[in-house]
């Protein structure tokens, strides 16, 4: 007699990685818009101890979404090293490709699927970006000052540090996770934002290729952004030394 089975429920292929501190007003909606544009992906939240309950919003997602994960990290802090830790628990599975985007809902999460299915398409690809400033990329609602400093960031980094790219400071993207493991996690010296030019120098280096598909940018509704002037200046600072860095 045959016995019907279930099948077996597919294997991800992708991590999405979140980083958050004080997003309590955004993680519930991001993260229900993740699983309806990828329902197959593992979504992993790294909270830094958020005092705003953060970390208790994605407690009770868990009992909905069986894909839903959680690290609450109480000794480290930074954008940088909890974008790494979540690329180290991708790696370690060996899962194929991992994905991340910002907190605060200024990615659409629908666009996550044109990433993941250019980095299929092409396995020559080390990461795919989400670009802002590529024919087709748009940015809504940020002040004068906050484009300026971006584009003057940009710039920076492309013509500094001879980066391929028009967007190197987006967060938006598609990473290998070959491609992480070949460049080295524990490489990584940067904890702040500028660990997202680092990663790029890291694969043009050592000769990964990479690609770019516009976005749309749309800036934050609730919460405040975590980028002040003085981490723009850090980061700008730890280019330049990984600038005279290649130049050695």
């Amino acid at each position: 007699m045959h016995v019907h089975q279930d099948p077996e429920p597919s294997s991800p292929i992708a991590m999405i990685g979140i980083c958050t501190y004080q997003e309590s007003d955004n993680i519930e909606n991001l993260i229900r818009r993740l699983f309806q544009a990828l329902p197959e992906a593992v979504v992993l939240v790294v909270d830094d101890n958020s005092p705003d309950g953060t970390a208790d919003v994605v407690r009770r997602l868990q009992a909905e979404f069986d894909r839903l994960e959680l690290v609450v990290r109480t000794d480290a802090r930074g954008l940088g090293s909890a974008i790494v830790r979540a690329m180290r628990e991708a790696v370690d599975r060996g899962l194929p490709l991992f994905l991340n985007l910002d907190a605060d809902l200024s990615h659409d999460p629908s666009e996550l699927p044109q990433l993941l299915d250019r980095a299929i398409a092409d396995p020559s690809l080390d990461v795919v970006i989400g670009s802002r400033y590529v024919d087709g990329g748009k940015i809504v609602g940020w002040p004068l000052r906050r484009r300026l400093m971006s584009k003057f960031v940009n710039r920076f980094a492309t013509g500094v540090l001879g980066l391929p790219v028009k967007d190197c400071s987006g967060s938006m993207r598609c990473y290998r996770t070959a491609a992480l493991q070949r460049i080295g996690l524990d490489s990584l010296q940067c904890t702040g934002y500028a660990v997202l030019e680092e990663l790029l120098v890291k694969f043009n280096r050592s000769g990964g290729k990479m690609a770019e598909l516009p976005i749309t940018f749309v800036e934050r509704e609730h919460g405040h952004s975590k980028l002040s002037l003085a981490e723009a200046v850090r980061s700008i600072g730890f280019m330049m030394r990984l600038a005279v860095q290649s130049r050695r």
